[in-house]
């Protein structure tokens, strides 16, 4: 039995289903809505959670973030094998699917709390960041300034369970129809040799 559950592992290894050196990067681009759905469908990415970071306030509700008494952001942590996708291109999927230069709004939803924020977990991820943003400001790839706030992370709180999926479970609803659905489908087109 024992000699049977070793192999079982082995092979697992070998095909790279175990043993993965997995990154976590949590990003916040407006609603955790749409950048869930947009992160669950990019090859590579293995896990998606929405929730809130960036604040003073442990484990806040939704409608205490939504108040703007907590400091958080609606943000998304994404864990991903950098062996399929590295943190550049989850980087570039971040930058193309919401506005970086939009202070404290994407659209119709303003506050601080949809703040475009990268929470970096790494050296790395903070330098990659900040070399991403000065390239996009020195080719001029925005009109506006990039506002995007780069601070090391610190902790993350998951949404409430009703948030998890939401896009996929909701998508009739106005909100799903007529804001995630187009930043889905802009994603699909612009990365659809990256798609899972």
């Amino acid at each position: 039995m024992k000699r049977n559950v070793i192999i079982v592992i082995l092979l697992l290894i070998s095909t790279g289903i175990m043993g993965k050196e997995l990154e976590k990067v949590t990003l916040g681009g407006g609603c955790f809505w749409c950048t869930e759905a947009v992160y669950l469908q990019l090859n590579g990415v293995v896990d998606v959670k929405p929730g809130y970071s960036g604040g003073h306030v442990k484990n806040p509700s939704y409608k205490e973030v939504c108040n703007e008494t907590t400091g958080h952001a609606e943000v998304v942590q994404v864990t991903f094998d950098p062996a399929v996708v590295t943190f550049a291109e989850i980087l570039e999927v971040f930058f193309v699917t919401h506005d970086p230069t939009s202070l404290n709004r994407q659209g119709n939803d303003v506050g601080t709390q949809y703040r475009s924020a990268i929470f970096y977990h790494t050296p790395k991820q903070k330098e990659t960041a900040l070399q991403i943003i000065a390239s996009l400001a020195r080719e001029k790839a925005y009109e506006k300034p990039i506002v995007t706030e780069v601070t090391e992370f610190k902790a993350f709180y998951p949404a409430e369970d009703y948030h998890i999926n939401y896009f996929a479970r909701n998508k009739n609803q106005p909100y799903c129809q007529f804001v995630v659905a187009p930043k889905v489908e802009k994603f699909r087109k612009v990365f659809k040799n990256k798609l899972q």
